[in-house]
């Protein structure tokens, strides 16, 4: 499914944001070398967040449907931490080696998403 596709299917409104994000692999990788297993771990920026997901550029490459742990540092402070899959991946529109991932999460801690909830209440209410 293209970006825009994906923008048109989807159930919550995203809000625009710039807050640090950190992801981390929960099922590990197979090094081609020594074939042992290993997870990955990076930051980079979060560029949108809604109640469903959210979209961040990159240049780290995750396949569709791979599982993740994100932690996001709100811009109010707390971090929300969530359990979330790869739901898409495209080439960025302006840089051919950054990408964007798209995420959709699959859980988190109850108080967690109250801290999202909150969060997107207080900037839909700013932006309005």
């Amino acid at each position: 499914m293209e970006p825009h596709e994906a923008a048109q299917r989807r159930r919550h409104q995203r809000v625009p944001v710039d807050a640090p994000i950190r992801i981390s692999t929960i099922d590990p990788e197979i090094d081609p070398y020594t074939g042992r297993p290993f997870f990955r771990a990076f930051e980079d920026r979060c560029l949108n967040l809604s109640r469903g997901g959210l979209l961040m550029r990159t240049h780290e490459v995750l396949a569709p449907g791979r599982r993740v742990l994100l932690e996001v540092d709100l811009p109010d402070g707390p971090r929300f931490e969530a359990v979330a899959r790869v739901a898409w991946t495209g080439l960025a529109e302006r840089a051919s080696e950054v990408l964007d991932l798209g995420f959709e999460f699959l859980g988190g801690i109850p108080d967690h998403l109250a801290r999202l909830e909150r969060f997107l209440g207080q900037a839909s209410r700013n932006a309005a």
